[in-house]
């Protein structure tokens, strides 16, 4: 992998650049190395970095109505008898209540303690202090923030206060028209000296208002807002024009009478969206840009360049623009000391304006965007003072999803500082505690403590997400983790290094020159070769390597260097009727072939009697017609067919899989019941019949994908997890490698919900002789792992949730994923190893299956190079350090033709190409692992029954009879022809 400060020489730092660059950000990022620059990065923050959370007064305070407070416009919007459609449910009504932190200022600031911040974002409410818009000021409203300053010095926990967070007193709403008056600048000059007098002593950082974007064109714009001005967009950017010049003149008036003094900064919260482009062609970037300009640009441009409007807004929007006279672009220009940055849940996908994307489509890469204000504003600071996602308003404790967002902005700020140069100086969690969601009022939370909203006292409760941030903040970020790194080592002697195809390529085809026809080519004319009619050669036996397929299979296998193939035999063939009455036995030669010349190469077959495909479970039809597994004649029919497979293939197979892959999520309790049985009949039968003389060892191979608690400090969750692990694995597992019946879990919770949700969900019972019979009846443990998933018990999305089992199913966004969206997370085999053996003791294991699909793009099969290598290191994990009597591994899958995205070959226009994934493979089965300059040297002695040679030898007892008399007879003529010759010549002489 790249370090970071060599992809910074790579890639070259933004802060380099004149400013004005940042249209050169989609391009940049589409040509990082993949997938190293999308991997996890486990470092931390530098030294002093700040960490806080945040809120807003009238999302939280609430007290309405006391200690004189007088009516903000949100009062009067959430009043309106109309209320905007979703914006609150009977309940709380907008901010009136809320979260009672006007009631409950040190339950707030012991939240703080508890998550060990260094700074608390939040805003004083205009109308709390100066009721009327006005002086005079309000005491009690001063007193109230005093003590939250107070308090928060106590802990040493730096404040960071925005004087306006939308809530515009409706005294000056309703005398000036608000933000549409040129006169509401001076008021909030006012009412800003008024703060910097009282408070500025306790405060160092200073943002004048939160978000313009949205009070301009939703308050007075759209109207979708308070105060809900339908005005349109000329209307929408006077009132911005008149909240710069507010932003200025309150800039200009601290750094004249009050920074000597008091040594704080101040700047402007602005919020944006990412955009990235339908197409990378130069059009679509340049309308990204432009979507930028419209949002983010409209304010950031004159404050941090030039004074004025971007370029893109003025040739666009023409009169609807207000101007800046020159005076007023110098003195707009530069009146912020660091870039405040807002992103999130706020604006994107709610409440950016569908037309400033213009057709290009929203994203919520953190990442891109920092850089992208690098570029644009000449490598500002930047303090991110807002940043989430949300969960759902039912969500209480276990607020995963706000978790895996929380994780993924704060890794893409970690990387936009060490990999990209940004200059970040501080992190700001939205929000605190859950409050009133604006305009989505409390359908959704997005607090890291819990309110009850229909409670008395409004007690906080820390929420996994406060544990996870509060953890992130004791290290400063991701440090990284010894378990995180790679291994040295290398695998056991005789260790199996294989692959898998589900079903080899079967062609039945004789070659040419088994056609004993006789032809004559007719080089005058057609130019053809013609058969003479009733003219025929001698005919000869057919041989295994008449078969062109095999040839072609078997090369391509020894490509590779693997040691095993596993592939599936098809019931649904061989037997048609499912029984012996018919049997097809070219194609059980087919397969007799394709095993011996497997053996031949030196590459050990291994054969699986049963895979379930889409089609009849591949069973034969008369089997699937009635019934399938839920018969019991499918038991015997599946011995019987057990039977003639070992029977017909025992010489050259020693490798057995009963049944490969058997999907639960498929399966009734009652085919399950039977399938079980049918197993481990025909581990029996081997057992009796057949090991003796065949030598080869059976089992059953089970799709085992990890399952991990979405919230790791969850009881909830992880009890959910251990769950499915029981329901997905041990449900199969648990019978044969473990006591012989069900696991306990999965007949508790069937009886639970059995008698509490009115389900009729019947897990059959086995008689102590099957239990007998199922417990023990394997010789290894198979499996086949490809990915990992989260679980959790809150509901919190309905696509994604089993009612059945009640486990929402969750997903990390900064995990890797292929194109399928399945995760790429190798540290689930280890665990996943891990818990088979805590489970089923020190059985031998194999990784039967371990794959990820491609989208047939060569730069995309650096995902499975990236896969094959962690997994494998994964596994060497377990057997090294956890002591995994791993034996063998399998990747999935042989070539594209019969598993489409998931080969090592691809397959095109009739042809197949090894991919780069390949050679990365063999490399490490070369190697047999990962060895170091520290790892001893492994010795193998070669095992006799190995040798391909020696099993040729051993399959042709009788030729070898034949040949060593032949040879005798030779011998002795010829000493008898010499010893008789000489005597001859001595009689003559």
């Amino acid at each position: 992998l790249l370090p970071p400060l060599l992809l910074l020489l790579l890639l070259g730092r933004p802060g380099m650049q004149a400013p004005g660059q940042g249209a050169g950000t989609w391009s940049r990022f589409a040509r990082l190395p993949y997938p190293q620059d999308q991997l996890f990065l486990y470092d931390t923050f530098p030294d002093g970095f700040l960490w806080g959370a945040g809120s807003a007064a009238y999302q939280t305070e609430g007290g309405w109505r006391q200690g004189g407070k007088g009516a903000s416009v949100w009062d009067t919007f959430a009043h309106r008898p109309a209320t905007p459609p979703g914006a609150a449910p009977p309940g709380p009504v907008g901010g009136d209540v809320a979260s009672d932190s006007y009631n409950n200022l040190f339950r707030d600031v012991e939240g703080l303690r508890r998550l060990g911040v260094s700074h608390y974002r939040f805003s004083l409410s205009w109308a709390r202090l100066l009721p009327n818009g006005t002086a005079p000021p309000n005491p009690a409203g001063l007193a109230h923030y005093g003590r939250l300053l107070a308090r928060l010095r106590e802990l040493g926990v730096e404040p960071v206060v925005t004087l306006y967070h939308w809530d515009l007193p409706q005294a000056l709403q309703d005398a000036f028209g608000g933000w549409a008056s040129p006169v509401l600048p001076r008021f909030f000059r006012d009412y800003a000296e008024l703060c910097f007098r009282h408070f500025g002593g306790q405060v160092r950082y200073w943002l004048t208002m939160d978000n313009p974007y949205v009070v301009a064109w939703h308050g007075y714009g759209s109207g979708r807002l308070p105060p809900g001005v339908r005005g349109g967009p000329r209307l929408a950017y006077l009132a911005a024009h008149h909240l710069l010049q507010a932003h200025a003149k309150v800039w200009h008036l601290y750094n004249d009478h009050f920074r000597p003094a008091q040594r704080g900064k101040v700047s402007i919260a602005l919020s944006s969206h990412w955009i990235k482009p339908q197409h990378m062609t130069e059009k679509n970037i340049k309308e990204c840009q432009k979507s930028l300009d419209f949002v983010l640009g409209w304010f950031a441009k004159p404050i941090f360049i030039d004074g004025d409007y971007p370029l893109s807004m003025r040739s666009n929007l023409s009169s609807l623009l207000p101007e800046f006279s020159e005076a007023e672009k110098k003195y707009i220009k530069g009146t912020a000391d660091f870039f405040a940055l807002s992103f999130g849940a706020t604006l994107s996908f709610q409440l950016l304006d569908s037309h400033m994307k213009f057709q290009q489509l929203e994203s919520i890469s953190l990442r891109q965007l920092l850089y992208w204000i690098n570029s644009e504003y000449n490598n500002p600071r930047i303090f991110i003072v807002e940043n989430s996602w949300f969960v759902s308003g039912t969500t209480k404790k276990d607020d995963a999803k706000y978790i895996y967002y929380l994780k993924k902005f704060i890794m893409e700020t970690l990387k936009a500082i060490r990999y990209d140069g940004v200059n970040v100086f501080g992190y700001t969690v939205w929000s605190l505690l859950d409050g009133f969601e604006w305009h989505r009022g409390y359908s959704i939370r997005r607090g890291l403590f819990y309110v009850d909203f229909q409670s008395h006292d409004k007690k906080l409760m820390p929420k996994s997400s406060a544990l996870f941030y509060q953890k992130l903040i004791e290290k400063n970020g991701f440090p990284p983790l010894p378990e995180n790194q790679p291994i040295e080592g290398i695998f056991p002697c005789g260790f199996a290094w294989g692959i898998v195809d589900n079903y080899i390529q079967v062609d039945t085809t004789p070659a040419q020159f088994l056609d004993s026809s006789v032809y004559v080519w007719d080089v005058y004319q057609t130019k053809k070769l013609i058969k003479v009619d009733g003219v025929y050669a001698s005919k000869r036996k057919h041989h295994c390597v008449d078969f062109a397929a095999i040839r072609l299979q078997i090369s391509l296998l020894q490509e590779m260097h693997v040691t095993h193939f596993h592939f599936s035999l098809k019931w649904s063939l061989i037997l048609p009727l499912g029984n012996l009455s018919l049997i097809n036995h070219t194609l059980v030669h087919y397969y007799q072939c394709f095993a011996s010349e497997l053996l031949r190469v030196n590459i050990t077959p291994v054969v699986s009697l049963w895979q379930p495909m889409i089609e009849n479970q591949e069973l034969p039809v008369s089997l699937a017609k009635y019934g399938a597994w839920e018969n019991t004649e499918t038991v015997q029919a599946f011995v019987e067919y057990a039977r003639f497979c070992f029977t017909s293939l025992g010489d050259h197979v020693k490798f057995w899989i009963t049944m490969n892959e058997p999907s639960v999520k498929n399966l009734t309790y009652t085919a399950g019941h039977n399938l079980l049985k049918a197993h481990a009949k025909v581990w029996h039968l081997y057992d009796k019949e057949f090991r003796r003389s065949q030598k080869g060892k059976i089992s059953i191979a089970l799709q085992a994908d990890w399952v991990e608690p979405a919230c790791p400090f969850s009881r909830n969750d992880q009890e959910v997890a251990d769950r499915i692990l029981e329901f997905d694995i041990g449900w199969l597992a648990e019978p044969i490698f473990g006591n012989g019946d069900y696991p306990e879990v999965m007949r508790a919770w069937l009886h639970r919900i059995n008698s509490v949700d009115l389900y009729n969900f019947h897990l059959p019972y086995f008689s102590e002789d099957e239990k007998k019979l199922i417990q023990g009846s394997f010789d290894f443990f198979a499996l086949s792992h490809y990915t990992t998933t989260l679980v959790g018990s809150e509901k919190e999305d309905a696509v994604k949730y089993d009612h059945y089992l009640e486990v929402q199913m969750i997903n990390d966004i900064t995990w890797l994923h292929s194109p399928s969206r399945a995760a790429v997370v190798p540290w689930g085999l280890r665990k996943l190893l891990k818990w088979v053996k805590s489970k089923y003791g020190n059985v031998p294991v194999y990784v039967m299956a371990n794959g990820i699909d491609d989208d047939q793009n060569m730069v995309h099969d650096k995902l499975r190079v990236y896969y094959i290598q962690n997994y494998i290191n994964e596994a060497l994990k377990a057997y090294t350090l956890d002591d995994v009597n791993l034996q063998g591994y399998f990747v999935y899958s042989f070539n594209d033709k019969t598993a489409p995205k998931y080969g090592l070959y691809s397959y095109v226009a009739n042809q197949y190409e090894p991919k780069p994934s390949l050679k990365h493979y063999r490399e490490i089965i070369g190697n047999n692992g990962f060895p170091g300059p520290e790892t001893p040297e492994l010795l193998c002695l070669e095992e006799v029954a190995s040798c391909p040679e020696c099993h040729f030898f051993r399959t042709r007892k009788s030729l070898l009879a034949f040949i060593s008399f032949i040879f005798v007879a030779f011998i002795v003529t010829i000493f008898f022809i010499t010893y008789y010759s000489k005597r001859v010549e001595r009689r003559y002489k």
